[in-house]
């Protein structure tokens, strides 16, 4: 995603199956291949992820200005 990408707005590779379509590949972003999943990150649920990433897509954020 050339502007990046948004908290909360599903990535453009991602496919109806919430896998990567370019896992593996030399495209894959570093930000991609460099997230290392655990148990905090994962949570209980698929809702419980989506906080977690969110929370580090917004803390992460470059700042524009």
């Amino acid at each position: 995603m050339l502007q990046g990408k948004p908290a909360l707005v599903a990535c453009v590779q991602l496919t109806s199956d919430f896998r990567c379509a370019i896992f593996g590949q030399p495209a894959r972003p570093g930000c991609c291949s460099g997230l290392a999943a655990s148990r905090e990150m994962c949570g209980e649920s698929r809702a419980e992820a989506l906080v977690w990433l969110s929370d580090l897509e917004e803390r992460t954020r470059p700042s524009i200005g």
